[in-house]
């Protein structure tokens, strides 16, 4: 349970539960700590680690999930957020008896590579395994699970007071931050493939060409981190990259931005877009992602094959000021105030307990 946009958007909700009605308790699949280990724990949570779910390991695997509903048998709902690899989190719920069974979709593309036939596999194990189909999105919902599954979208909201603009943050932040009267042009994202930090940072290069005062922050990390940071050594844009790792006060940073870049590969429908919405910013974000990440009017899309000079323009000619959206993303249900309170409803119909998987 670290910072990533699944696991913020889970401690979104998470918060807001009553949790005098409904527990949450997460299975993860990582032995060391994650950032947001003692909040759950403080919220009452239980935390149940299990090994990674890796091709060579898939029969200790399946063993070590029969073992855990067999003993652990209160559970009534399990809520699991693995895309295709939920299928054998439920089947295993569903051999023990677990009534409802949900399979969340949270990406819309993985592309090809050396794990897709086991991707593929798994996808076939899903048959009836889920008697739920939840997705972040509707295109993230048929990737997963095809056109004939009564599929529910479940936004990806966010703690909309939070991120209203704020001047006196912001100015609190760029001071920290030493960035004085620069365009901000800001990415939060793991570094890795589908976040394309490389292409990032040939954007940003051609943008800093074109105006020497733009500073660029990064917030994440990731196995790519050091490659990114080759580059921009490379590139003699050291001095304008600022990797500031991983972070809890995402909502203070976005205040502090002018424009929020987001040339993914592919994503589901991405949390950090809700906040960036949120705190009022002007996002350029590539195409490949579902347009229904568009909530507030916020959001200009841009084709990867377009050349860069077509992302300066954009980013150029874009409104640098922060607008009061959270009007527009309440009454579109992206308010974690009131979409916890029909998470709440939906688990209460169906039962008591929850594990997060």
């Amino acid at each position: 349970m670290n910072r990533g946009g699944l696991e913020t958007m889970l401690m979104n909700y998470y918060r807001q539960l009553d949790t005098t009605k409904i527990q949450f308790d997460f299975m993860v699949h990582r032995v060391e700590r994650g950032h947001y280990d003692d909040e759950i724990e403080s919220l009452g949570g239980k935390i149940y680690r299990m090994p990674q779910i890796r091709p060579g390991n898939y029969r200790k695997y399946f063993n070590l999930l029969n073992d855990f509903f067999a003993k652990y048998n209160e559970y009534k709902v399990v809520h699991s957020h693995n895309n295709e690899n939920s299928s054998f989190v439920l089947r295993a719920a569903k051999r023990y008896g677990v009534p409802c069974r949900i399979a969340h979709s949270h990406l819309s593309d993985l592309g090809i590579d050396l794990k897709l036939p086991f991707r593929l596999y798994a996808r076939l194990a899903m048959k009836e395994n889920p008697n739920q189909y939840f997705a972040c999105s509707k295109n993230a919902g048929k990737w997963l699970f095809g056109d004939q599954k009564e599929i529910t979208v479940l936004n990806n909201a966010v703690n909309v007071n939070e991120f209203k603009y704020d001047e006196q943050v912001r100015e609190t932040i760029r001071k920290e931050l030493d960035i004085g009267d620069q365009m901000v042009i800001g990415h939060i994202g793991r570094f890795n493939k589908q976040k394309n930090h490389e292409f990032l940072i040939d954007i940003f290069k051609a943008v800093n060409d074109n105006n020497p005062n733009t500073i660029l922050v990064l917030v994440g990390e990731g196995h790519l981190r050091q490659e990114v940071e080759k580059k921009v050594e490379k590139l003699g844009l050291f001095t304008k990259v600022k990797f500031l790792g991983v972070r809890s006060d995402i909502a203070n940073l976005m205040q502090a931005m002018d424009i929020f870049l987001f040339p993914s590969l592919f994503e589901g429908l991405p949390v950090v877009l809700v906040e960036a919405q949120a705190a009022g910013l002007n996002c350029i974000i590539s195409d490949s992602i579902t347009n229904e990440t568009d909530i507030t009017g916020r959001i200009q899309y841009i084709s990867l094959k377009e050349p860069i000079d077509k992302w300066v323009d954009k980013i150029i000619n874009s409104t640098t000021e922060h607008a009061d959206t959270s009007t527009m993303l309440r009454s579109n249900g992206f308010d974690t105030t009131n979409m916890a309170e029909w998470l709440t409803k939906f688990y209460l119909e169906n039962s008591m307990n929850t594990v997060e998987v």
